[in-house]
């Protein structure tokens, strides 16, 4: 079935165009101005996956690993200069590049998370790296406001950004919601010394790196099968149901691949 879209490109291309301008009269063709405009108009396409299936899987492994050595679960605070080359490469390196990629996708708050936890993982890797070549001091006991501070700015910025996921689905508040409310409880066990408050915050990165590791696995599994296979609570979406196929498919009204704001 040949859409109205498909028909009209057909005949402007099989009926060429002659613009008459008269300046006796400034008399010009019937045409309307949009008509006109877009026999000179381009259409770039740039088609990108979602960027959040690897922001996502790239946060939920470098979280997973750093907030459960902080609640306690294995090893000590020192364990974490042998963990920071995974964080520093695939929390830090991929997920900044996811940020980037979120930018080209129209994803503001995409890549706004991605791009400050990216850009945080990169700098705790630095960070572990300078301590590892004895060129910084190595934190021991939970007790460093310097520290302290980076969460400070984190809080802050990811708790706005799980407000504005509420506008899209709750699956992104499930991880933006217990991640600013950890980053608050590291920042106080940090500059206030209490170890308890940092045993809170590892669990909550937990949490925050489970519900990442079920988003981007929802996102990826939707784009292999065409269709809702684990729901994510989207609220701008009229059917986000398990087994109900997508109906703001990445593309164009013609068929034609192409990138759409958000993801």
């Amino acid at each position: 079935m040949t859409t109205t879209h498909e028909a009209r490109a057909t005949a402007r291309r099989a009926t060429p165009h002659t613009r008459t301008y008269t300046f006796a009269d400034n008399t010009a063709d019937e045409r309307s101005d949009a008509e006109r405009w877009g026999d000179r108009a381009r259409i770039v396409l740039t088609p990108v996956a979602a960027p959040s299936i690897l922001g996502l899987f790239g946060f939920f492994a470098a979280t997973l690993l750093v907030g459960s050595n902080m609640a306690g679960w294995w090893g000590t605070a020192a364990s974490q200069t042998l963990v920071f080359p995974f964080a520093l490469m695939l929390g830090g390196v991929a997920q900044f590049l996811a940020g980037m990629w979120a930018y080209r996708a129209r994803d503001g708050l995409a890549t706004a998370m991605h791009g400050v936890w990216g850009t945080f993982w990169l700098a705790f890797g630095l960070d572990q790296l300078l301590v590892t070549t004895r060129n910084l001091p190595a934190v021991t006991t939970p007790h460093d406001v310097s520290f302290g501070f980076w969460f400070i700015p984190l809080a802050a910025i990811t708790g706005m950004g799980a407000l504005a996921a509420l506008a899209r689905n709750l699956g992104l508040v499930a991880v933006l919601a217990p991640l600013a409310t950890g980053s608050g409880f590291a920042a106080a066990g940090f500059i206030g010394g209490f170890a308890w408050c940092l045993t809170v915050a590892g669990w909550l990165f937990v949490f925050a790196a489970g519900f990442a590791f079920y988003a981007a696995s929802a996102l990826m599994l939707k784009e292999s099968y065409g269709r809702t296979v684990l729901p994510t609570g989207e609220l701008r979406a009229a059917a986000n149901v398990p087994g109900r196929e997508d109906d703001r498919p990445l593309e164009y009204e013609a068929g034609m691949p192409g990138s759409r704001a958000g993801q």
